[in-house]
Parts: structure tokens; sequence; C-alpha cells
């Protein structure tokens, strides 16, 4: 091949590889050379083609390298450790300062894109991301959702206060009643700076005094949302605990649903034939069981989540065996963003192979953000963002939780070798 002349640019970077996995294909490629220019890959070379004279290299040749990870749903701003309604103790820049810390976390834990879905305080996530996006502070690329489009006293509605307390317009920005409101709230979403919907089809386990599995917005309201969001070609998530708010957030072409603890397998078929992503999150709830007593989460909260665990486990292992779009989606927030890796032990354990596990948070990930034209794999074209791996994670995924080099952007965001 003809190699580019790399070394005529201030932003070259030649990062050789001796294991880079392939993961649509699976296959381990063997001394290749990410040619880098300007934060993209300009090139894939094999050790014989070599690279331009004069390029700087990084050296990752014992390690294995592989897309930087997806998170399909993470929440970043703020602190909901403590299950209660942190977002009226704290102000709106203290959510965003706590989401800068948030983010670190997770570029370094290897996450190098999420899709944050959703915030308390509207249009605080876009504030980190555009800081992000400039390099004020670092942190993953971020689609974020601006808030969320809930009903009264809902799933994304802040409860549990007094009944004559009055909140800010902020904390109340996406509570809709009809069909028209969600057009509204979309719209006014979309042009403050939203690049994703966040919708609260169903009740949600940490809300006080909601029910999971119970459906809170309409298939019109649902419908709405997708309609208004496809005219500026955004995508639709939808929360849902409950089969039936899965059922109706299917039918009005939801781009994916979130959760599904109580689905049933008229739900888990529709999720197959119609081809809408499943975004799952388990470690969180293992994670919380074990923590949040402790953690002074109210007893119901507690008994919602046994019981959506219990209920979740199998319907993941039914939606893999029906073949069902699934991608790497956490809830990060609800437990420390640190440990945004730990998920995949957790797929695997409930019949889920490796590799694809692994996708889950790549080319899957990628494709159901729309951004499978700049992550996700490692191809000319796309964002030099990747992983390095001291080990092989199909053979053991546990290692995707610590990985040894972060390279976002071809800027290298953390470097464990260096420390050691």
């Amino acid at each position: 091949m003809t190699i580019p002349p790399f070394a005529d640019s201030a932003d070259a970077l030649a990062i050789r590889t001796g294991r880079l996995l392939d993961v649509a294909s699976g296959e381990v490629l063997r001394d290749r050379t990410l040619l880098v220019r300007d934060g993209r890959i300009e090139a894939v070379a094999t050790e014989a083609d070599g690279a331009p004279g004069g390029t700087p290299e990084l050296d990752l040749r014992g390690l294995t390298v592989l897309p930087g990870l997806i998170d399909t749903h993470s929440h970043l701003v703020g602190d909901v450790l403590s299950s209660g309604v942190p977002a009226t103790m704290t102000s709106a820049p203290e959510e965003v300062l706590i989401g800068v810390r948030h983010a670190r976390e997770t570029v370094e834990a290897g996450f190098t894109t999420v899709r944050d879905l959703g915030t308390y305080r509207a249009f605080a996530d876009c504030a980190l991301r555009d800081a992000i996006d400039r390099g004020d502070v670092e942190g993953p690329r971020i689609q974020c959702a601006g808030a969320y489009i809930t009903a009264p006293w809902g799933g994304g509605d802040l409860v549990g206060l007094a009944h004559d307390v009055r909140l800010p317009d902020d904390l109340r920005f996406g509570v809709v009643t009809t069909v028209d409101e969600v057009r509204d709230r979309v719209r006014r979403l979309l042009i403050g700076g939203a690049g994703v919907i966040k919708c609260i089809g169903t009740g949600a386990v940490s809300t006080r005094g909601g029910v999971p599995g119970a459906p809170e917005l309409s298939e019109d309201q649902l419908r709405a949302a997708v309609d208004e969001a496809g005219r500026y070609d955004r995508f639709v998530a939808v929360h849902a605990h409950g089969a039936e708010g899965a059922k109706r957030a299917i039918r009005a072409g939801a781009r994916s649903i979130e959760h599904g603890s109580y689905f049933d397998a008229e739900a888990i078929a529709m999720l197959a034939d119609s081809g809408t992503f499943f975004g799952v999150d388990l470690f969180d709830g293992e994670w919380a069981l074990d923590a949040g007593d402790s953690l002074g989460w109210p007893v119901e909260t507690m008994r919602k989540l046994e019981h959506s665990m219990t209920a979740a486990y199998a319907v993941f292992s039914g939606a893999v065996d029906a073949g069902v779009r699934i991608t790497y989606s956490t809830d990060s927030g609800v437990y420390p963003h640190a440990l945004v890796g730990r998920q995949f032990e957790t797929y695997v354990r409930y019949g889920m192979a490796p590799l694809a596990a692994i996708r889950s948070a790549t080319v899957v990930a990628a494709e159901c953000l729309g951004w499978a034209d700049r992550v996700g794999t490692l191809e000319p074209g796309r964002f030099a963002d990747l992983v390095a791996l001291d080990g092989d994670p199909v053979a053991d995924v546990g290692v995707l939780a610590s990985p040894s080099v972060v390279v976002k952007g071809g800027r290298v965001v953390l470097d464990r070798r260096a420390r050691d």
C-alpha cells in the first residue's frame, strides 16, 4: 500500500499493535500499525508497509488493541447514588462539576463514547459535552438527551417533596401531559442542543411511589416524540421496565428500549422482529443490592430493585436466545462510573458469548447511536479511539474492566504502564 506523508502533520501518530481485534469479524490481526492524522485513522498498515519516517509512535505491541468502548446508557451529570432527590440539593453548576469527575472516570475506564440518557436539570449534560468537545475537561464523546420526557410524577419527574414545594423550570423541563406538549418539548430539547430524546415510558425503580412495570406515556405520545425527533434526524430512547410500555415504544418506532425488567415473550419477539435495540443494565442492580442499604436507600427502592433484578436476568437470557440487538447499557451513575466495564462479565454469565458482549459495546452500540461512521471500529475515517488490554478479552472479558492504555482521538488519555 502507499503510505501517506504523515510526517508533515503536527497531529500525526503511528500506533503499533501486536494484536488488533477486529470486533466485526472476531479475527485478531497481527502486527498492524494505525496511521492517525488529526484524531482520525487514515490507514491501517501492515508491518511490511512500515510507517512514514519522523512520525511519532505509540507502541502497544505487547497488548491487545480494540476500539474504544461505548456505553449507550450513562448518567454523568450529578450524583444519583443516594437514590433520593439529589438534584434539589445541588445547583446546576455543581451538577455539571460533579459530571466533570464522572466523565474523567468513564473515559479512563476505556469508554470513549457514551449516550447520556437524561438529567433532572435540563441541558446540564449538554454543557458538559460542550466543555469536553472544547478540550476544557477530559471525558468521552457524548450524545446527550438534555432532559427526560416524562409524565407528571412519573419515572423522570422529581417526586418525594412536600406537595406545596414548587420546583424551578429546569427541573421539570420535560414534564408533559399532552401530545402537543411532547412535540413542543422535543423541539425545544433538540434546538437547545440535545442529540437524542429520552422518554420515560413506564415507572422507575428508584422513583418513590412509582410502579416500574406500569405504562406512563401513551403510544400516541411516544409516536409524537419519534416523529418530531425524526424531523431533526434524531432518535428516541424509551425507558421501559414493563412489557406494555415497551410494546408501545416499539410500535411507535423508538430506536432503543432501556431496562426491560418485566418483558414477556411477545415483547422480546417484537424487539427481535423490529430490530429495535435493547439496552440492558444488569451490573448496576447487582452493585446496588450490595451497597444500597449502607447508602441509606429507601426500603421501597430496595424491594423494587430486588424484584426487578430477579426478572431481568431471565429477560436478558431470552433476548440473547432470540437474537435481539443488545447494546451495552449500564445506567452508570446508579453505581460508580469507574466500574463501567464490570458489566461484560455479567452479560457473559447470563448467556452472551464474549465476542458478542464486546460487539454490544462497539459495533452494535455505534449503530444504535447512529455513529457507525465515526466510532465502534478501527477503520479509516473513524476516530482514533481505542483501548489496549493486558490479556485476551475474548478468552476473559474481565480484562475489559481495567484497560492498560486508553486513546481518544489519537491522544493518550491513560497509560497505566507509566504508573507501574
